[in-house]
């Protein structure tokens, strides 16, 4: 991830394991969410349990990562992006265990609704809602791993489309409870679902807003599209002109060499 190497090799070995941990939480978090899915539509109560237990592996992730961050930037006193990359990732933490308690929710409520016996109401919205917000955490932390401020920003702008088909799916819901009365229990345990995968959605933006932090050194937070867009161009533009400068010393050593 990091392309910029360090005079010290142990500061590089730290940082690494700092991105490496984190992606591992995240991809650890995005699992449990894709399991307590499908424990929901399938009514697998033994696969709903196990998300719940995996809680405990993403907690301690975080209290893993909270320390190794802690001695990194007591030895190594980080600056300018070391220390925005090492601060977006202490902050990134927060969001992916939110997400482990986000899944926890799904799995608990996919137990409840499967003792109610069976009905498929709000199950469509659920899969579909569910597909994007999982799309929306995988390309945040893909863009986190590439460090890709537009692919970060293409996560940001598809929270939008998330709330709106949350929104969506609530109304199709409350229509559901109008024509059966019956299923009314049922079908606020599913728009529990939905809100916590609303959230899910949320803290993807999170990651994504502190991945363009940490590469532009500009806070997007609470931005408008058009301000977070011209930070992500002038990061890519300061990214292309370092690679034409990198790509001349290249150049002129390799006539150098030639001559020689």
């Amino acid at each position: 991830m990091q392309s910029d190497k360090h005079i010290s090799k142990s500061f590089d070995q730290d940082l690494d394991e700092a991105i490496r941990l984190f992606l591992y939480m995240g991809d650890s978090a995005a699992n449990q969410v894709a399991k307590a899915i499908h424990a929901l539509i399938d009514k697998d109560e033994t696969l709903a349990q196990e998300v719940i237990e995996m809680d405990f592996d993403i907690n301690r992730m975080e209290v893993e990562l909270d320390e190794h961050i802690l001695l990194l930037v007591a030895k190594r006193q980080p600056a300018a992006g070391d220390l925005r990359l090492v601060m977006s990732i202490s902050k990134g933490v927060v969001d992916l265990e939110r997400i482990g308690d986000e899944a926890v929710k799904i799995a608990k409520m996919a137990n409840r609704i499967a003792a109610q016996g069976k009905s498929s109401y709000g199950y469509a919205e659920v899969q579909h809602l569910s597909n994007q917000v999982r799309l929306m955490l995988n390309n945040a932390l893909e863009a986190f791993s590439q460090s890709n401020a537009e692919q970060a920003f293409e996560v940001m702008r598809n929270d939008s489309v998330v709330n709106n088909e949350y929104q969506s799916a609530i109304r199709a819901l409350m229509t559901y409870i109008m024509e059966d009365s019956r299923q009314v229990s049922k079908v606020i345990n599913i728009m529990w679902i939905l809100r916590s995968l609303e959230r899910i959605g949320d803290h993807a933006q999170n990651v994504a807003e502190l991945v363009i932090n940490y590469i532009s050194g500009q806070d997007v937070r609470h931005s408008d599209y058009a301000m977070v867009e011209k930070a992500v161009q002038e990061a890519n533009d300061r990214l292309a002109a370092r690679q034409v400068s990198t790509m001349s010393v290249d150049d002129y050593e390799a006539l150098e060499s030639n001559d020689d």
